[in-house]
């Protein structure tokens, strides 16, 4: 049996419109998504802001109720039986809130064991497993409002953690988090697999999900638009390799003289900070650099570089082709 089976659901809202506050909009959020997570999965759920990411979240924690379709979790339905789900699953989101800063990091987590119930007898041991677990060990009686975003993201992680729930929601953990920080709670989120939990993680950095994620399904406007393994995402839509090459300045007719090149598939630019990049996505073992850099002739060049495709260059793909 799959962890979470999620059948057509929608969630459709109304939305205030126009002056007058009785003029109500209705408003499609998810559109008749369906998806399944195995037992031990860490299941990534990508897309723009305002795709329907953390109202599916929100529907299977029993936050909100499906319009219509079915939810279920550990084979509870999230709208028959909202206590049994509630029970077996924890929520972590981005961002400051949920915390009491004039609280140490062991008071929080002792406040919150009491709210989920955890029986006085394990909570001394189950806080200090999870304090272990999310490296806070060391700043366990320090005041949260000492920590830094990354530390704060570590012990929501904890606090989501406290009734040893099997599967776990995480909706953009790592967002506004350093790049240390951010490596730290994708080293304390990896490890959840390892103990059995299923995990299903929002984001918006590529290279996070990527290495992450054992599958990966890609949403825009409230529709599923691609699912699979990360490799099988970039191999869908992204055969062949990329060319960067980075230009100062791109005159009229460069671009579409390089796409009539035999073995170019597309062209894109970039502009970034004092340059632009032109994107040259080839075929499968076509070595075409000469012919882009002779219609390039005459023009300032800096780097140039070959890669194979990212799950970044297959996500914009995929949602600019969607």
């Amino acid at each position: 049996m799959s962890v979470v089976e999620v059948d057509d659901i929608h969630r459709r809202y109304r939305a205030r419109a126009g002056v007058l506050w009785r003029q109500r909009q209705e408003t499609e959020a998810v559109r008749g998504v369906s998806f399944r997570i195995e037992p031990g999965e860490m299941f990534g759920l990508l897309g723009p802001n305002g795709a329907g990411k953390t109202t599916i979240i929100k529907m299977l924690t029993t936050l909100l109720m499906p319009t219509s379709g079915s939810a279920r979790v550990l084979g509870f339905d999230v709208v028959a039986h909202p206590t049994e789900v509630r029970k077996r699953v924890g929520y972590v989101f981005g961002g400051d809130r949920g915390l009491y800063d004039r609280l140490s990091a062991l008071d929080n987590l002792r406040y919150f064991a009491e709210l989920y119930g955890v029986p006085p007898r394990e909570q001394r041991r189950r806080i200090g497993q999870l304090l272990e677990l999310v490296d806070l060990r060391e700043r366990q009686r320090e005041r949260v409002e000492g920590f830094s975003r990354g530390m704060r993201q570590r012990l929501h992680i904890a606090r989501g953690l406290l009734h040893d729930p099997p599967v776990l929601f995480l909706d953009e953990p790592s967002i506004g988090i350093d790049p240390v920080g951010a490596r730290k709670l994708r080293t304390t989120v990896s490890a959840l697999t390892t103990t059995g939990k299923t995990v299903l993680l929002t984001t918006h950095y590529m290279y996070e999900a990527d290495e992450m994620c054992d599958r990966i399904a890609i949403i825009r406007e409230g529709f599923i638009i691609a699912e699979g393994k990360p490799s099988e995402l970039k191999s869908q839509v992204s055969e062949g390799h990329l060319l960067d090459v980075e230009v100062y300045g791109v005159p009229a007719g460069v671009v579409e003289r390089i796409r009539n090149i035999a073995g170019v598939r597309s062209v894109t630019v970039e502009d970034r900070e004092q340059a632009q990049v032109l994107l040259v996505r080839t075929e499968p073992a076509m070595e075409i650099a000469p012919a882009i850099l002779d219609c390039l002739g005459g023009l300032t060049i800096g780097k140039v570089s070959a890669r194979a495709p990212t799950l970044e260059d297959a996500y914009v793909e995929l949602v600019g082709r969607a």
